[in-house]
């Protein structure tokens, strides 16, 4: 019921990937196509206040990525390689051409936005355009932590530990959501409560805690493995990018996103926004109007 109301008009869907982890999704609206994915700790209803509009001009899909939302949640292998950004990337793959887009543009935020990068990288002649929200390449965000960054992003080394204490962490508190959200610079002022009551349905859902970590130690290993591959072989982003960030945000606090971008792609445009961390609900309107002539 909460995803009908905060998207009308669009279609629930769930397709399989080639190891039968499900893929949930959100579909609607026509024209170009355009995948748009999420961050922690959300799903597609973080885009309840863009999607629509881009629906009038594009097929707008959305996804949740493994091990968040609906999507499947399956067992982190002990290498963790089932969450890598390149499994997921695969999973996008998998459902838009299961949906019929061979060539797609991009819109992620958060982890989304990483999954978004090696997406483009493992495919760049299937993604057209890329824009992600609010991140730095995740090499650059390692090798540049400091005092300031551990702390706004302590979640980064805390959800990596072995072992069910990250786990536990978050299964066990039930203001999970509202305590990780509203720590950030706008507090909960600006979520839909609509969407805020279904950020917390699913990470109550069984595995969502572990998919959670999982998707974390994948990053801190394997994935900083791919990247630091591509650095040394010089292999960088081919499709056009932009790049935009919140003033307010900790990544803006401790990174140049831009200069760091400029570093791994070959054609990436960006700037700051008059916001925090979670641009898509924070300015809506200032996010469209940047990113509408970009995709058109």
């Amino acid at each position: 019921m909460a995803l009908s109301q905060l998207f009308p008009g669009f279609t629930r869907r769930f397709i399989q990937t080639d190891d039968a982890v499900a893929t949930a999704c959100l579909v609607g609206g026509t024209g170009s196509p355009i995948l748009l994915l999420h961050g922690h700790p959300q799903t597609s209803a973080m885009w309840h206040r863009v999607a629509p509009v881009l629906a009038r001009q594009h097929s707008v899909v959305m996804a949740d990525l493994r091990g968040y939302g609906d999507s499947g949640k399956p067992q982190g292998l002990p290498d963790h390689s089932n969450y890598t950004k390149r499994r997921m990337a695969h999973d996008q793959l998998r459902l838009m051409s299961e949906l019929g887009f061979e060539s797609f543009a991009v819109l992620a935020h958060d982890r989304g936005a990483r999954v978004a990068h090696r997406l483009a990288m493992d495919a760049p002649t299937r993604v057209q355009r890329l824009v992600m929200l609010d991140v730095a390449p995740t090499l650059a965000m390692y090798e540049g932590t400091g005092e300031a960054f551990a702390r706004g992003y302590w979640h980064w080394f805390a959800y990596i530990q072995p072992g069910e204490s990250p786990e536990r962490f978050i299964r066990d508190n039930p203001s999970y959501i509202d305590e990780f959200m509203g720590a950030r610079s706008a507090g909960l002022a600006p979520f839909d409560t609509v969407a805020l009551s279904e950020y917390r349905r699913c990470v109550a859902l069984p595995g969502a805690a572990h998919g959670i970590c999982e998707d974390y130690r994948a990053t801190a290993g394997l994935d900083l493995a791919m990247d630091r591959g591509d650095r040394e072989a010089g292999i960088k982003l081919q499709p056009p990018a932009m790049v935009l960030w919140g003033e307010q945000g900790v990544v803006h606090q401790c990174f140049d996103p831009l200069l760091e971008w400029q570093r791994v792609a070959s054609d990436v445009v960006g700037e700051c926004m008059p916001c925090g961390h979670y641009i898509a609900e924070e300015a809506p309107e200032a996010l469209l109007e940047r990113i509408a002539p970009f995709f058109a």
